[in-house]
């Protein structure tokens, strides 16, 4: 009974413990500071930006933004030994015609760029941005591609992790673990208890007296009372 009694208690805390450790999607996405990365390596044909971004979106994702050169490093250094990228992959980026910059299409903020050219007086309608591989800068180049050779893909690692501090983080994991623990010593006592009082029930029914008599001889002498014996 304990046996049985034990996976059905175990397996949601297991689940939970499960979950809070959980970062990426799935073993195929890479993680990186607070962002999981995956490359999509598949040629595909496309008629417009959308097209593109829909490959992300698909995956719960969108297309890569950086923010810092240490970010910068890790894709250029994850596409030329794991990924096998192109030698430009195509930015989650976009110039905004209203505001006269460049906005990610994660709506996250421009706090990084490695432009190789500053010119600011060419027409930057349609323009979107490539990340070069071999150098790691980034390039400026038309929109209206027909086909991309692979689609780099980013998506945050879930709120409760990304916003846990570690300390928080230990302190989950010792909570998750001494319920768990709790949980086994409350079975095993239980099941101790009851084997305790299944066999203090089963002893008072083994050692009460008995009669000298079984059922047929206490019938016959009942009988035989029935009728007084007259002497002459």
């Amino acid at each position: 009974m304990l046996r049985a009694a034990l996976p059905a208690l175990l397996l949601p805390l297991l689940g939970l413990a499960a979950a809070a450790v959980a970062d990426c999607p799935s073993s195929t996405w890479i993680q990186f500071q607070d962002s999981c990365y995956i490359f999509l390596q598949e040629a595909i044909k496309v008629e417009s930006l959308e097209d593109v971004r829909n490959q992300c979106t698909d995956h719960g994702a969108d297309m890569i933004s950086i923010h810092n050169e240490e970010e910068n490093a890790f894709i250029l250094d994850t596409l030329k030994k794991q990924w096998k990228g192109p030698d430009d992959i195509l930015l989650g980026m976009f110039y905004d015609t209203d505001d006269a910059s460049f906005k990610w299409f994660d709506n996250s903020n421009m706090t990084f760029d490695k432009w190789t050219d500053q010119d600011n007086d060419e027409d930057l309608v349609d323009t979107c941005a490539f990340l070069h591989i071999k150098t790691g800068e980034w390039k400026k180049g038309n929109c209206e591609v027909s086909s991309v050779e692979g689609t780099l893909c980013k998506t945050a690692i879930p709120y409760k992790r990304k916003y846990l501090s570690d300390n928080h983080i230990l302190i989950s994991a010792l909570v998750i673990a001494s319920t768990v623990i709790l949980t086994v010593l409350g079975a095993i006592i239980w099941f101790l208890y009851k084997k305790h009082s299944d066999s203090r029930f089963t002893t008072v029914f083994s050692t009460a007296p008995q009669s000298p008599y079984n059922e047929d001889c206490v019938l016959v002498v009942g009988e035989e009372n029935e009728y007084p014996v007259q002497f002459d």
